[in-house]
């Protein structure tokens, strides 16, 4: 049997239209070499699709630095040390409304300047906060850090900064194992229909988020699977997330549609 056939028919009829959709791919929690990572990297090889790798400055390794030289994949910053400040009772967070602003601000701008001078070109101004949370007063000072993208979970939230979000989580966290086939499937499958709509409104990109450190085997097969489908279907687009964060004229970055007509 074919895996992922509802994503895959939908994915059909799109190519039947003349259509495309653009996706992106972000993993997070990368510190330094392992052999989980290593995995990670053959699977993007083998498709040969961009990758963003969202990494933490607290305990980062020069050797990442090395490990990723050559590669097409991107950096962005994911937190601070990744640790959980919230207080007892309330969902995780390191940069939510808990903590003195100026604290947080100044180890953003810390794990700014130590991921630009580690990565140079490599590393991309994009915000990740550790569990795709992020308090209201900290989020709006991330521009001024020079942090004017941020990337969470699901839909955009508001007009400022920008987001480029994930969408798809091959993760089931309660059970701390990869989503089925069947479940990934189901959800691929509705991202698609959501995102191919005949509204006529110009949508970001399908977001694909992974956690390599964590993945058992039922992830690293739904992976698999995914990029199998994902990574070379004729309605499937992989543009780099540096064209996704390009800034046209104004200097505002602009969405890039996530359904396209082809040319």
């Amino acid at each position: 049997m074919t895996s992922l056939p509802q994503s895959r028919a939908r994915l059909d009829a799109l190519e039947a239209q003349g259509r495309t959709l653009a996706f992106w791919w972000r993993d997070d929690d990368a510190r330094a070499p392992s052999l989980a990572l290593d995995r990670l990297l053959a699977l993007q090889s083998e498709a040969a699709v961009p990758l963003a790798l969202a990494v933490i400055p607290d305990g980062l390794d020069q050797a990442l630095a090395s490990q990723l030289h050559g590669l097409p994949v991107s950096v962005l910053l994911h937190g601070h040390t990744h640790a959980n400040h919230a207080p007892p009772g309330e969902k995780r967070a390191e940069f939510g409304d808990h903590r003195p602003l100026e604290a947080m601000t100044a180890e953003l701008a810390e794990g700014r300047n130590k991921l630009g001078a580690m990565f140079g070109a490599r590393f991309l101004p994009v915000f990740v906060p550790p569990w795709n949370r992020i308090g209201a007063d900290v989020r709006r000072h991330l521009s001024s850090l020079g942090l004017p993208v941020l990337s969470v979970y699901g839909p955009v939230r508001g007009d400022e900064p920008r987001e480029i979000n994930t969408h798809l989580d091959i993760m089931d966290w309660r059970a701390m194992a990869g989503l089925s086939l069947d479940v990934l499937d189901e959800t691929l499958a509705a991202e698609i229909k959501r995102c191919s709509g005949e509204d006529g409104k110009a949508r970001d990109p399908i977001g694909l988020l992974t956690h390599h450190l964590q993945h058992d085997e039922a992830a690293w097969a739904g992976l698999a699977a995914l990029l199998a489908l994902l990574a070379h279907h004729p309605a499937v687009t992989w543009p780099s997330l540096d064209h996704l964060l390009s800034a046209d004229a104004s200097g505002q970055a602009g969405p890039l549609p996530t359904v396209q007509e082809k040319a």
